[in-house]
């Protein structure tokens, strides 16, 4: 990189009027699912990105786009690859603190890790230190956007945005609704939950970057009552989100058959409360049945697929093939779920979501992996038109990956025969260190230290 700063830091640099970027770029022209992989992409080998007022100018190659503008600054990251950020489309920041906690599967998870951890919340300085440190994680690892948990208290919501804002970024949350099987500290009831998301869908959605997910944990934790506040809620506010759980493990679905025994099924819970629609993202669903994956594909309803998470706590191999590479596909992310997943790296989810498909007979294509990383996860989000590509008018949040982080990685590379091979290497080696710089419209937030 021939800019002077080096400080491997979370910090914002601030240029008045355009920049430009140097370096290999990968942009997306089309799904990858839905055609030839690799034509869906662009890569320029020798590109540049011109970024003005936040957001992306253009992209092309660097000479003609040196040419045009010959008077802006230049940032050389040399054979460095820029692509939009990752998109987290599903994570919870509360839990922190408690990524790498041994031995249990979801509904003791809860009990013995999770709902300790967030009781903790209650307290607004601990819940903007956790949030703190939440987002830098995010942005050492090159994750630009995440729709994120908070707690059942408004605070914890009210300190996250507040973190965001001051990065500048584009961020989703909202306040967990629960009145029930869960520590009374941790309940609220159904107009509650109503009155304080609809304040804080007030205070934060739209503000800045800010945009508010309505947050039922998920069905066994909210009474019909809750679920049935928080389906008003989404009609009264539409160009809000919604997210929360589905089908993660086989105990919940039957907790969920025993709780709402007049319900088809798990997603039923959710339809019959007006919680399914375009818009709304389910994480998990791995053990879907018939009528619910045609109600998700149907309903333009989005998945969360939470690799580490499954695997980590044992809930199971989420079906990518049958799910989202198929002619009638269901909208499908990638995520983190911290901490239930064990990593904050887009690199190590894009590894277990191979691993998993793998386990399922399905090879999933780089192109299309790091797709469901960035555009992928954005559409989930109904933002696939403002970020998760390198494209002309998107926002200007990009990641800047070192192709070469690590000894193994540079001998690996010597060996690639194409882009392709090179993507893949990164997914299955690449860590947070390979992440050189992270920008979040226009600015840089992150810079790595010196190697």
């Amino acid at each position: 990189m021939t800019e002077s700063e080096n400080k491997g830091q979370i910090s914002k640099s601030h240029t008045s009027g355009g920049r430009i970027l140097k370096g290999q770029t990968l942009s997306y022209l089309a799904d990858p699912f839905l055609g030839e992989p690799t034509a869906a992409v662009r890569h320029h080998a020798a590109g540049a990105v011109w970024i003005e007022d936040g957001r992306v100018r253009q992209v092309g190659p660097a000479d003609e786009i040196l040419r045009a503008v010959p008077d802006l600054p230049v940032t050389d990251y040399g054979e460095a690859l820029i692509m939009a950020g990752f998109v987290d489309c599903h994570a919870h920041y509360p839990q922190t603190a408690i990524i790498a906690s041994y031995g249990a599967q979801l509904l003791d998870w809860l009990q013995k890790y999770t709902y300790p951890a967030e009781l903790r919340f209650a307290d607004s300085a601990h819940a903007r230190q956790a949030a703190e440190i939440y987002l830098d994680e995010c942005l050492r690892n090159g994750t630009t956007t995440a729709a994120v948990f908070c707690t059942v208290h408004p605070q914890s919501v009210d300190s996250f945005f507040e973190a965001a804002e001051a990065r500048g970024l584009r961020m989703v949350a909202g306040k967990v609704l629960m009145d029930r099987h869960a520590p009374p500290a941790l309940c609220d009831d159904a107009q509650t939950a109503y009155d304080d998301s609809k304040a804080l869908i007030a205070r934060w959605h739209g503000r800045g970057r800010n945009l508010y997910a309505i947050t039922p944990r998920f069905a066994p934790t909210s009474t019909p009552q809750q679920l049935e506040a928080a389906g008003a809620l989404w009609r009264e506010f539409p160009d809000t989100l919604v997210q929360t759980h589905l089908s993660e493990n086989p105990s919940e679905i039957a907790w969920v058959k025993k709780l709402f025994p007049d319900c088809p099924d798990y997603l039923g819970v959710y339809e019959g409360c007006g919680l399914v629609g375009p818009g709304a993202v389910f994480g998990h669903a791995i053990h879907l049945n018939p009528r619910e994956i045609e109600l998700l594909r149907d309903s333009g309803a989005a998945i969360a697929h939470c690799p580490t998470s499954n695997t980590f706590i044992g809930s199971g191999l989420f079906d990518m093939q049958g799910l989202r590479d198929r002619a009638d596909p269901v909208t499908v992310g990638l995520a983190s779920d911290v901490g239930g997943g064990s990593s904050f790296s887009m690199f190590a989810t894009l590894r277990t979501a191979y691993e998993v498909a793998q386990l399922r007979g399905y090879s999933l294509h780089p192109a299309k992996a790091f797709y469901l990383a960035t555009l992928g996860s954005a559409e989930c989000l109904r933002l696939g038109d403002r970020i998760g590509n390198l494209a002309a008018g998107y926002e200007a949040d990009l990641v800047v990956l070192d192709l070469a982080s690590r000894p193994l990685i540079a001998q690996r590379m010597q060996a690639v025969e194409d882009l392709w091979e090179a993507l893949f290497v990164q997914m299955i080696l690449a860590d947070d260190r390979a992440v050189l710089a992270t920008y979040a419209a226009g600015e840089r937030v992150y810079q790595r230290a010196a190697i």
